[in-house]
């Protein structure tokens, strides 16, 4: 299932969303005009390396220029392909401007930024001792759906389905359409527990980010008054 578009319209525009889309394609851009060892050591110093991360916590000392909780947030704005952002981008422009659109442009960016770090931090407790840099705005991401399913349960989500050789679209309720989403992403989280695999969405698949960001996000947003008629 690939999303397409949704049938909630916004009452303002959503700059917040646009900017966030607009800053992640040109640290994108950026990414492609680097060479293979400059594109590692990028990587190295923006991403979140988890062992990298425990050590600063433990106060221990991490030779890098940006300190490695800052991490948290700068990683979120990185990705490892075209197929990467591509999806995180248009999931983001899916079902973040309707979360903006609701919360406000302020607690708008500040809930987005919130469950990309609370989502790397969920993803970093399973990954305490790893090397592999994770990057990617996925568990934001995962927030705003995680939010979008409590605040527009019953909204169609225009569908992109492959079924063998033919395609077809379908209108799938969000709450259907995001609850298989967590679902699928809770169980292979579970799984990839017992299986030495690559930490972060460059090597790997964060699924514990991606799911982490959207409990987060279904907690956060009604604290910011998701749920509430009134809008700033």
């Amino acid at each position: 299932m690939f999303p397409i578009s949704d049938n909630n319209p916004t009452s303002r525009t959503s700059y917040v969303t646009y900017a966030l889309i607009a800053i992640n394609i040109v640290v994108f851009i950026h990414e492609l005009s680097l060479s293979q060892p400059q594109l590692n050591s990028f990587f190295q110093l923006y991403a979140l390396v988890p062992k990298e991360l425990t050590a600063s916590f433990s106060g221990m000392p991490v030779n890098q220029a940006v300190p490695e909780p800052l991490t948290l947030v700068t990683s979120q704005f990185l990705h490892g392909g075209f197929m990467h952002i591509i999806g995180n981008m248009l999931f983001l422009w899916i079902f973040g401007n309707n979360i903006e659109d609701r919360l406000g442009h302020i607690k708008y960016i500040i809930f987005y930024l919130a469950c990309g770090v609370l989502a790397a931090l969920a993803q970093w407790i399973f990954s305490t001792q790893s090397g592999i840099p994770s990057l990617g705005a996925s568990g934001a991401i995962a927030g705003v759906m995680g939010a979008y399913i409590l605040k527009f349960p019953q909204a169609s989500i225009r569908t992109l389905i492959f079924l063998g050789p033919f395609v077809t679209f379908y209108n799938i309720p969000a709450i259907f359409f995001l609850g298989l989403w967590f679902v699928q992403q809770a169980i292979s989280g579970i799984a990839s527990l017992g299986i030495q695999t690559d930490v972060g969405e460059s090597g790997g698949i964060a699924y514990w980010a991606h799911a982490g960001g959207f409990v987060f996000g279904a907690i956060l947003g009604p604290l910011l008054g998701l749920l509430s008629d009134d809008r700033e």
